[in-house]
C-alpha cells in the first residue's frame, strides 16, 4: 500500500485536522484518506468561462427606477456578517 508523507504543514491546519479526526473517531491518517477520496470522487462541476457568463447576463435587469434610487436601496440593505468569524482564522 502506498505511502504519503506531508511535510511543514501548518501547525492551526494540523490542528484542525486532529480536530474532525477525531470528531468522526478516525484517525489523522484516515481522516485525511477520506477527504480525498472524496474530493476524487465527488463530481466534478463544469467552470464557466466568467466572461461569457457575464455578457450572457448583460441586459437582463430592468428597472424603472433612477440609478441613485437603485443604489440607494441597495446601500440601505447590506448589513455586517459574521459568517468568516466561526473558522478561527485557520487561513488569515
Amino acid at each position: 500500500m502506498a505511502m504519503l508523507q506531508v511535510r511543514d504543514m501548518d501547525d492551526r491546519l494540523y490542528e484542525r485536522l486532529k480536530f474532525v479526526a477525531k470528531l468522526d473517531n478516525r484517525s489523522i491518517s484516515q481522516q485525511v484518506v477520506t477527504i480525498l477520496q472524496n474530493y476524487f470522487t465527488s463530481v466534478p462541476t463544469k467552470t464557466k468561462n466568467a466572461t461569457e457568463e457575464f455578457l450572457r447576463l448583460a441586459g437582463t435587469w430592468e428597472d424603472s427606477r433612477p440609478t441613485e434610487e437603485i443604489i440607494g436601496d441597495i446601500y440601505s440593505s447590506r448589513v455586517n456578517s459574521t459568517r468568516f468569524e466561526a473558522l478561527d482564522g485557520i487561513f488569515d
